[in-house]
């Protein structure tokens, strides 16, 4: 990335000089030597020049980065993992507020609690607790922030035996549009404390979360196995099948894509039309095979790499895929169940894919996410057996246009209410923002967003607008 020209700033010389004396970390503005590296995020379909980025090096320089956004009236971006898909992590002509540099883990072993620093990916959360044989949902890539996947759920590999991230989550510190420092458990702040559990960003910062921690690993089978696209159909029907008698302890997902040129697949498949399945057990490892049988005899099998893994190393597995800098866009779409109608549409859109690099999960749930009420929390869609998330993406901007418009269509076939998945709807989109949320449940979060940030200064995420 150049730097090709510099704005003029919207805040006074004396003003940023006095800011940053007073920060613990970093200032970085436009002309520092480190300012392109700096604004740039690990989606690069987003390219903005922000006034400053403010690298916080603890509660304190959260404080000060929130008060200078408020006084000042700027736009305001909190960025964590810095893998927001709608660009929410920067923005232009305003203020960035960076948690990177704040990655402090502690794990108690005894209670199985762990708290860490907003600025943690899974990939820094893992290396601790498995440490301890100890692990929480995280995401699917671990460069993935622990931030913004917790408040907006958190679905991942465990899910269906130990809940969503969100569900696992028992205290959060949080910094409020008003710069006070507040705790938020089920007894400080219980009403913050829902909101948190999946309304997303929109309440304050999260400078430390956390976990109620559950044994797990240090190795789980785990794995995936290929089919041939042809067979799609038969795959699909028969994974339905298959989950509808799986135990808990086994997630498992279905992946339409494009075979990778990776050793353990043959040379003849790559860059060919694929269909995986993708699975984790993580329980008694004696049962593992058994659990995983019917998913890995569902057509001709290509080739089957379900083995013994580091359960931090499968947390890993996927990372070389979705490196940083490429151009992405996902979509999601909840499905009480995958009837016919809505596996004739994901073949559909199969077979219209647009490049090798777009992708369509099939993501099984239920289990313990299922059995959470729907009332305790603002993630409230507990009653979803299936999530489908479209990935597409470019290596740079040609094309991207298009594989956007695929995925759009891909969730519009769905349904027309077809509710999403906050973490993955793409773009900053009210509508589909309030279609993600039951009635009382987004009424509920606007009284909260009322009373936590009335005048919206936490507004770059999917955003609940306050009414006063």
């Amino acid at each position: 990335m150049t730097t090709t020209q510099t704005r003029p700033t919207r805040i006074g010389e004396a003003t940023i000089a006095e800011f940053a004396a007073g920060l613990r970390g970093t200032v970085v503005r436009p002309g520092d030597a480190d300012y392109d590296h700096e604004r740039s995020i690990w989606n690069g379909a987003h390219d903005r020049r922000p006034t400053l980025i403010a690298r916080c090096a603890g509660v304190a320089d959260v404080i000060r980065t929130v008060d200078l956004a408020r006084s000042e009236g700027l736009p305001l971006s909190v960025r964590g993992g810095g893998h927001s898909i709608p660009g929410f992590s920067t923005v232009d002509d305003g203020i960035v507020l960076d948690l990177s540099l704040m990655k402090g883990v502690q794990v108690d072993p005894a209670r199985r609690r762990v708290a860490a620093q907003a600025g943690c990916t899974w990939k820094d959360l893992d290396a601790e607790t498995q440490q301890f044989g100890l692990a929480v949902t995280g995401g699917l890539v671990s460069s993935t922030g622990i931030a913004g996947f917790t408040t907006g759920g958190g679905i991942g590999w465990l899910v269906r035996k130990h809940g969503l991230a969100s569900d696992n989550l028992v205290g959060a510190d949080v910094v409020t549009a008003d710069g006070q420092f507040i705790h938020a458990s089920a007894d400080e702040n219980p009403d913050l404390f829902w909101g948190l559990r999946g309304g997303g960003g929109n309440f304050g910062v999260v400078t430390s979360f956390e976990y109620q921690l559950h044994e797990v690993g240090p190795t789980v089978l785990s794995g995936l196995v290929f089919y041939p696209a042809e067979e799609a159909e038969q795959v699909l029907r028969g994974y339905r099948a298959a989950c509808a008698a799986a135990p808990d302890e086994l997630t498992t997902l279905v992946n339409m894509t494009t075979a990778p040129p990776v050793p353990f697949l043959p040379e003849w498949v790559h860059g060919k039309p694929v269909i995986a399945v993708g699975g984790c057990w993580s329980g008694d490892p004696d049962a593992g095979e058994a659990a995983t049988a019917s998913f890995r005899s569902l057509g001709t099998v290509i080739a089957d790499v379900f083995a013994a893994h580091p359960y931090a190393g499968w947390q890993q597995a996927l990372d070389p895929l979705y490196p940083r800098g490429v151009h992405n866009y996902f979509r999601s779409a909840f499905l009480r169940a995958a009837d016919d109608a809505s596996v004739r549409v994901l073949l559909d859109s199969f077979a219209a894919s647009p490049n090798a690099m777009t992708e369509i999960h099939l993501h099984h749930l239920g289990g313990a996410v299922g059995r959470v009420p729907a009332e305790a929390t603002a993630f409230a869609l507990r009653d979803q057996e299936f999530i489908v998330n479209v990935i597409a993406r470019t290596p740079t901007a040609e094309g991207f246009t298009d594989v956007v418009e695929w995925a759009r269509g891909v969730t519009s076939a769905l349904g027309p209410d077809v509710a999403a998945y906050v973490n993955f709807t793409g773009e900053a989109n009210t509508t589909l923002v309030r279609a993600s949320y039951p009635a009382d449940t987004y009424r509920r979060l606007v009284q909260l967003k009322n009373e936590y940030d009335p005048t919206n200064l936490f507004r770059l995420n999917q955003n609940i607008a306050p009414t006063v």
